[in-house]
């Protein structure tokens, strides 16, 4: 039975916004995660007891906010993100007086992928982050010491990047900056595979930035945001075959018909290599619920039950396309979702 942490108090306060009472779960962010939480939304909706859920995209940055926002039912309960919450946006919960919890919900890869009627791209990840990061130490370009000078991307083409990789113009569609997949991406790509070329790390250090100043992507045109709806870019990827598109895996799964993902430092994106760490562009996906709402809205702990219905190996969640948990990680967010642990900053760091 999952605890019912909502007191008297907090559905008072919950009731007296002005706000009509809602009898289905409201859930927004990652469009990454929107897929899965709406195939459990509609297994809760199976049961006559509770409505279906309403789940909306947004991005991550849209569902950790808006859990965040306050208390009562004109606010989602549940927000699902790409990205974990940082602790500035712990911080905007604690000032609006909501409490959540943390839930690791399963893991998915980040791919790069194009048209089969275009050519495979077989890039490293620090070449991947060379081609798409805004600014480029200038002795990547001229043959001096450049004292951390750093200048506008000026690679065109994938062969300007490395003579090896294709002969044709840079043009990736990719998520807004409110997407945890774009966070993710910069990350793992632009500063963890980029920033530790020899030269880039040179140049960060005499000029004293971090290596988090190379998350930046391009807005020369070479990557374009294409908003928040993945099956945007599996379109604009179908009608054009020398464009390439990030996305997470599930949607290359889906499409996998039409797509093929990019190999990525000699892996390509497949379940297995996902699953046991040797594809690298691969991040954990998250929902965080609303204490105050649980007991309130009907559905919440439901809701999360039926999460452990389906997110294991054979689950309906696997065959959508993400990647489970191992079993030991699934109990203890089984737990989490009964016990409700609230997030706090040290759990951050």
């Amino acid at each position: 039975m999952f605890a019912r942490i909502a007191t008297a108090a907090a559905v008072a306060v919950a009731m007296s916004t002005g706000a009509v009472a809602r009898d289905y779960v409201s859930i927004a962010g990652s469009s990454t995660v929107l897929p899965f939480a709406t195939i459990v939304a509609e297994r809760l909706g199976r049961n006559p007891q509770f409505k279906t859920p309403v789940v909306e995209s947004g991005g991550s940055s849209v569902g950790k906010k808006g859990v965040c926002d306050g208390v009562g039912t004109e606010f989602i309960d549940i927000g699902n993100a790409s990205s974990r919450m940082k602790t500035g946006e712990l911080e905007y919960c604690d000032k609006n007086g909501v409490k959540i919890t943390e839930v690791k919900v399963g893991y998915d890869g980040i791919v790069v992928a194009n048209s089969k009627k275009g050519q495979l791209l077989e890039i490293s990840l620090a070449d991947l982050g060379k081609a798409l990061t805004a600014k480029v130490p200038a002795c990547e370009l001229r043959n001096y010491n450049c004292a951390g000078e750093f200048v506008d991307n000026p690679y065109k083409k994938w062969s300007d990047v490395n003579p090896a990789l294709p002969d044709v113009e840079i043009r990736v569609y990719g998520p807004p900056t409110t997407s945890g997949t774009r966070a993710s991406f910069a990350e793992i790509v632009n500063e963890g595979a980029y920033g530790k070329v020899k030269v880039v790390a040179d140049a960060l250090k005499a000029s004293k930035q971090k290596s988090s100043a190379l998350r930046a992507m391009r807005t020369d045109g070479a990557y374009v945001e294409a908003g928040e709806q993945d099956n945007l870019i599996v379109q604009k990827l179908n009608e054009d075959p020398n464009a390439y598109g990030i996305f997470g895996f599930s949607y290359l799964d889906q499409n996998s018909d039409t797509l093929q993902g990019s190999v990525l430092s000699g892996v390509a994106p497949t379940f297995d290599a996902i699953a046991d760490g040797s594809y690298k562009a691969s991040r954990a996906l998250f929902m965080y619920v609303k204490h105050q709402h649980v007991g309130v809205v009907p559905g919440i702990a439901e809701y999360m039950t039926e999460w452990t219905k389906h997110w294991g190996d054979d689950g309906a969640l696997s065959d959508a396309g993400m990647i489970p948990m191992p079993k030991a990680e699934r109990d203890e967010m089984a737990a989490r979702m009964k016990n409700l642990p609230v997030l706090v900053a040290a759990d951050l760091k």
